[in-house]
């Protein structure tokens, strides 16, 4: 089955103590709902910097940078968009950009 890769970005951050507990809840039963479709929940990422070529380093701070990501098994790209649309960042104003991984 083709894996796909979700790379989270954006989404606001929780102000409470008890909003963070809903929202990590939600995301608990999103992954739940995928079942055995997880190959890897992810984590949450760091702020990133992107390497150029010719080695020199650009600041992602303006961009649309990546705020984590999970891998996922799913029939095709239709199935894999589908699956996605039940996350929890897309209530927090976040995005999902979906791309299927291709085994070397």
């Amino acid at each position: 089955m083709p894996k796909f890769l979700y790379v989270y970005h954006g989404g606001s951050v929780p102000e409470t103590e008890e909003e963070g507990r809903k929202v990590m809840q939600a995301w608990t039963d999103w992954m739940g709902s995928l079942g055995d479709a997880i190959v890897d929940g992810g984590n949450p990422v760091g702020l990133s910097k992107t390497v150029m070529p010719g080695g020199g380093i650009a600041d992602n701070g303006g961009a649309n940078p990546a705020s984590g990501y999970s891998l996922i098994d799913a029939a095709d790209m239709d199935d894999a968009l589908a699956k996605a649309k039940g996350c929890p960042i897309l209530d927090a104003g976040g995005s999902i950009e979906v791309a299927e991984t291709i085994d070397m």
